[in-house]
């Protein structure tokens, strides 16, 4: 783990708490390795949880999660190919989608752990939604699916505020001020200073190597879970300013008896984050 010279102590030990919880490995898969952790029990023969972060994140994205989830049931988190610890995918081929080599490294690197065609309760964040989408698509074996604030949705978004590119300031100072603008304006509702929030971001943020931004904005999220079976989760926070949370929800499980939608009031973009209690009980109710 690299923290910056200025992070947050109470932060660092929260982190280096979790992480010590884990197991890491690191499989390859057609030359990319992809860095994961294992957390928690056998689960008693019930389809480990697999959780796919957002843009410009890490497997921290799910920190105020993972003890819960792991208390009974076995938990991997990857950080996503060109995303913190784990190699940059390689460009995608003359027809293939952006998101095609991170797809097939994360699938391949996972069926390595834990077994192609090993089912599986499958979730993702934000970018990581659609991907996980994708993922559950093209892999089967999907016991149920969850998705948090997910990309790909194509309909409108309620962003307001214009980020800033932190990669462009002057020194730490600025660039402090600009990853804590783009932390209120995109992922939380509750815009006080959170450490633990805000060193998560700093660090997950200059570990990213690749673009998701365009991936989310594309689409497809419809077309992906429409050829699944398996029940499914969508949530929204209440304000999350990349959707518009209710009638979004509303209309992707209308007409569809395998689908529940749930917003959470008060919560973000990151609902995971600022509501994981609520966040922790839902999941491990859908997860059976």
């Amino acid at each position: 783990m690299n923290f910056p010279p200025d992070s947050d102590p109470s932060a660092r030990a929260v982190i280096e708490r979790i992480d010590a919880l884990a197991t890491s490995c690191d499989p390859v898969h057609e030359g990319v390795r992809v860095r994961w952790r294992r957390f928690g029990a056998d689960g008693a023969g019930r389809p480990p949880i697999v959780l796919l972060h957002g843009g410009h994140g890490s497997w921290m994205h799910w920190l105020r999660n993972v003890e819960a989830l792991s208390a009974t049931r076995t938990l991997w988190l990857p950080d996503l190919p060109g995303f913190a610890d784990s190699d940059a995918p390689p460009k995608p081929s003359a027809g293939e989608a952006a998101v095609g080599p991170l797809l097939k490294a994360l699938g391949g690197t996972l069926d390595q752990l834990i077994g192609a065609g090993t089912p599986i309760v499958l979730g993702g964040f934000s970018f990581g939604g659609l991907v996980a989408a994708k993922l559950a698509a093209q892999r089967g074996a999907i016991d149920r699916l969850v998705l948090l604030g997910s990309g790909g949705h194509a309909t409108l978004r309620r962003l307001s505020t214009e980020m800033i590119n932190w990669r462009r300031s002057p020194d730490r100072a600025a660039e402090r001020a600009a990853l804590k603008h783009n932390l209120d304006a995109l992922m939380l509702h509750d815009k006080g200073f959170d450490p633990l929030a805000f060193d998560i971001h700093d660090i997950s943020c200059h570990g990213t190597r690749f673009r998701s931004k365009d991936v989310s904005l594309s689409g497809g999220l419809q077309a992906a879970i429409d050829t699944l079976d398996c029940p499914q989760l969508l949530v929204w926070g209440e304000f999350d300013v990349t959707a518009d949370p209710r009638p979004l929800v509303a209309g992707l499980t209308r007409g569809h008896p395998n689908r529940e939608g749930l917003v959470v009031e008060g919560a973000g973009h990151w609902v995971q984050y600022e509501r994981a209690g609520e966040i922790n009980a839902a999941l491990l109710r859908f997860a059976g």
